[in-house]
């Protein structure tokens, strides 16, 4: 897949916009009227869940200057929603957002990737040089 640019305009034909619209099967955990969580398809950790906004948005660039307030809100609480619901704020748990070429962002539409269930070790490898 090709990397994706931020601030490029929305593509309707990327894969979560098909999911939201029912085109394409998925595991559902969560839905309300900002966000949709489902499984992810190749996990990394015990529990690996995307969170999507319902709203077309490519990126979190894209969503922090275009979304509504309330929209934001929602979103942010129906991750955390999700979290308690999956018993994962004891533990704890990693949400990750990839946003451009350099952050490995690969789908263009914002989504959050909400992991747990295992520990997750140091945030980057510190010893990785590019190639």
């Amino acid at each position: 897949m090709n990397p994706v640019d931020p601030k490029a305009p929305y593509d309707d034909s990327n894969i979560f916009a098909r999911i939201l619209r029912g085109e394409l099967p998925c595991t559902k955990v969560y839905e309300d009227e900002w966000a949709f969580a489902f499984h992810d398809i190749a996990p990394v950790a015990e529990i690996h869940v995307l969170v999507v906004p319902k709203g077309k948005y490519v990126s979190w660039d894209d969503f922090s200057v275009h979304a509504p307030a309330e929209e934001i809100a929602g979103f942010v609480r129906a991750v955390g929603r999700i979290a308690r619901e999956m018993d994962l704020v004891e533990p704890g748990y990693r949400i990750i957002n990839n946003i451009g070429p350099n952050g490995g962002q690969i789908v263009p539409h914002l989504h959050v990737h909400l992991l747990g269930g295992r520990v997750m070790g140091p945030m980057l490898d510190r010893n990785w040089q590019p190639a």
